[in-house]
């Protein structure tokens, strides 16, 4: 990995086809479906991407419940909130959020990504 290349994990309502978009850019990821993890608790899922140090990239508002994932305790939450759900368009929007995180330190932090604007919260 080059340097400040972070860990991903793409949640398995996102198609796995977008790991491609983050190694591209440097960085490592992997699919919940990758990890045949699929079927798998929301909390399951956030412990294994604690485990593993992984950012999760989900489309699930869940995760955004700071009671239940408290950004402090997670690598890093990013949940997309998108009206338009099309693979094009979320490949757009990650592109966005990978320039973002240049500057804004993921790790520690909820990110709520909208089309218009990118809300974080630690």
């Amino acid at each position: 990995m080059k340097p400040g290349a972070m860990l991903f994990k793409l949640d398995e309502n996102l198609p796995a086809s977008l790991v491609g978009v983050f190694e591209a850019a440097g960085h490592d990821a992997i699919s919940v479906p990758g990890q045949e993890l699929q079927g798998e608790s929301d909390t399951t899922i956030a412990s294994v991407c604690r485990d593993e140090g992984r950012a999760l990239v989900t489309l699930d508002t869940g995760f955004a419940d700071i009671r239940a994932y408290p950004p402090e305790e997670h690598p890093g939450i990013v949940v997309l909130r998108l009206r338009d759900q099309a693979v094009p368009y979320i490949r757009a929007v990650i592109d966005r959020v990978l320039r973002l995180s240049a500057d804004n330190p993921m790790e520690n932090a909820l990110w709520i990504v909208e089309d218009e604007r990118v809300r974080f919260r630690r």
